[in-house]
């Protein structure tokens, strides 16, 4: 198994290992290729001004994070053509990588709009090459290319050799990305003129590319016809299915089982969720890291931390406490007795304390902080699939189902490499995040919920919070009626993607509520699957590296439908 993801710049340490990896394989499998091209990837992924095309690195790893190959391409909007740079895998890869990647770069390619997909290939005929086991090799090439419908230009000088008697020379390939359009001589003659003054300027004179340009005259412009297929291909762009989102499950949830008559949140809520994800294909399933307590200390109050702790370890096995009596708070006097104290640190009646609660949430915690690590590590999309929740989870109290927020704990673990957008999307608002970044500028807090005048938490969540001090305008609450469907919550959701995307954060953590979904039994919206579907897709336009984060959800038998809908959205928009 592999996945395929695209490399956007060398600020993440994971990103920076693969282009490392890349620059080795291109050293290895071309040896003729300057050394200086090799050295400036990181800056053409940087600096696309500079090189004046946009450069996209796509690559492949397996399970055990080792790359299998990887593709380079080279887009340029202001004429409206990509093109193939490389497409490479490791000497020992096997299993369809190369095929995976240029499939993948032709939905690339088809996304953004372009007129065609170029590229350069050597020559198959005997004649045209220096040595004739290169005739072999370059004939494997085309052949390969050519099952996809792509196929060298004919008619023009774009072989014309740069002295006299000199073979080798690439044929140029065009690829329709299945339209059947003809490719007009105005548009081949911008595009040769866009690669002959970008890529080659310091090796061509004006005369040279003056020459190539006057001789493409056929129009519409004429391929070769097929040599090593017997059919056209199909016109569609077949999208890729391997797995893309790292998915890490508390696998130790089911030890938090409260069994009491109504208690909706229950270990069926996650192999519901999995009933729904798993047949998707679309998930890479990775084990859980244990992580230190400081992470957690890092945003809850350490004395609600230890008190978790301690009441967890002293609860009989069976039993939970259920706090009812909340004391004037007074720091130097906690209540000695745990079914008062219980109500110390909650914010409500229904989030019991029992023998597994701090182990259940710390657990939860470790899962969340591991899929955080895959954003570090380049990967693109990554899902926390967790119980206890923790958005209701507040610096110094918990409630809500809710002891450790696991977003802002996640939140905070990435922000030493760069700015951090939180958006909560389940139906009762993130009272939590808000609490905990209410002061910073430094984290991004959006939450579109039901209003709390008539929705959980009640105390909080309303419009006019934006935030206090450094974090002034860095606090967006949505309240929505008690009755919304899905085309008022994506008028909603728009507003905080917009939100979003002017604070420009590097990364985005998405709490997922799937309680916002029809006949849910704390909520009162009726969003369908097709419209987390629709949600998953606006959120996934930001392109950001997303951390999902399960939040609520309780109508056990759609929790699945719901969730698969989401990510195949966000999946699809993210490629």
């Amino acid at each position: 198994m592999f996945r395929i993801r695209q490399i956007a710049d060398d600020a993440l340490p994971g990103d920076r290992r693969d282009i490392a990896r890349v620059q080795a394989i291109l050293k290895d499998r071309l040896p003729g290729l300057a050394a200086e091209e090799i050295q400036e990837l990181p800056d053409r992924l940087r600096n696309p001004l500079k090189y004046q095309m946009r450069a996209i690195l796509l690559v492949a790893d397996d399970l055990r994070g080792h790359l299998r190959g990887f593709a380079l391409v080279s887009y340029a909007p202001d004429v409206d053509f990509c093109l193939l740079d490389y497409l490479a895998a490791g000497r020992s890869t096997t299993g369809g990588v190369g095929g995976a990647l240029y499939q993948r770069v032709r939905e690339v390619a088809r996304d953004l709009g372009v007129l065609g997909l170029f590229f350069e290939c050597l020559p198959d005929d005997p004649e045209a090459c220096s040595d004739l086991r290169y005739a072999v090799d370059n004939s494997a090439r085309l052949r390969f290319y050519e099952r996809f419908g792509a196929r060298p230009i004919v008619g023009t000088d774009y072989e014309r050799p740069l002295e006299p008697g000199q073979k080798d020379m690439p044929h140029l390939v065009f690829d329709d990305l299945g339209s059947g359009e003809p490719l007009s001589a105005a548009a081949l003659r911008a595009v040769v003129e866009a690669i002959l003054r970008r890529k080659y300027g310091h090796l061509v004179s004006e005369d040279y590319v003056q020459a190539v340009l006057a001789s493409i005259v056929e129009d519409p412009v004429r391929l070769r016809p097929p040599r090593y297929t017997s059919r056209e291909p199909k016109a569609s762009v077949r999208k890729t299915g391997e797995a893309m989102i790292a998915l890490v499950v508390n696998d130790r949830h089911d030890i938090h089982h409260v069994r009491e008559r109504g208690y909706v949140e229950a270990p069926a809520r996650i192999r519901a969720i999995r009933a729904g994800i798993d047949p998707s294909g679309l998930f890479w399933e990775h084990r859980v890291r244990e992580f230190p307590e400081i992470h957690v200390k890092a945003v809850h109050d350490p004395d609600l931390v230890r008190f978790l702790k301690r009441v967890s370890s002293l609860v009989p096995e069976g039993k939970s406490i259920y706090p009812y009596v909340f004391p004037q708070r007074n720091r130097a006097r906690l209540p000695r007795d745990l079914t008062y104290a219980a109500g110390y640190y909650c914010i409500d009646t229904f989030t019991p304390l029992n023998r597994n609660a701090y182990a259940a949430a710390k657990r939860a915690v470790d899962c969340t902080l591991t899929a955080a690590t895959f954003l570090l590590e380049g990967h693109r999309l990554a899902y926390s699939l967790v119980r206890p929740p923790g958005h209701h989870a507040e610096r110094a109290m918990f409630g809500g189902f809710c002891y450790f927020n696991n977003a802002a704990i996640a939140a905070h673990y990435l922000l030493h490499n760069g700015r951090v957008a939180i958006l909560d999307v389940d139906y009762h608002h993130g009272n939590g995040q808000q609490d905990i970044f209410y002061r910073r500028g430094d984290v991004l807090t959006v939450s579109i919920h039901g209003d709390p005048a008539f929705a959980y938490p009640f105390f909080v969540g309303f419009k006019e919070e934006r935030g206090e001090g450094e974090g002034e305008g860095c606090n967006l609450n949505l309240p929505l009626p008690e009755l919304v469907d899905g085309e008022r919550y994506r008028v909603a959701l728009e507003e905080a993607l917009r939100a979003i995307e002017r604070f420009d954060p590097r990364f985005l953590i998405v709490c997922l509520g799937l309680d916002t979904g029809r006949q849910d039994p704390t909520g009162t919206w009726s969003l369908a699957p097709r419209d987390f579907a629709a949600n998953g897709r606006m959120i996934g336009r930001l392109r950001l590296p997303t951390l999902v984060v399960q939040e609520g959800g309780y109508r056990t038998h759609a929790l699945g439908s719901c969730a698969r809908a989401f990510f195949e959205g966000l999946a699809g928009a993210t490629r």
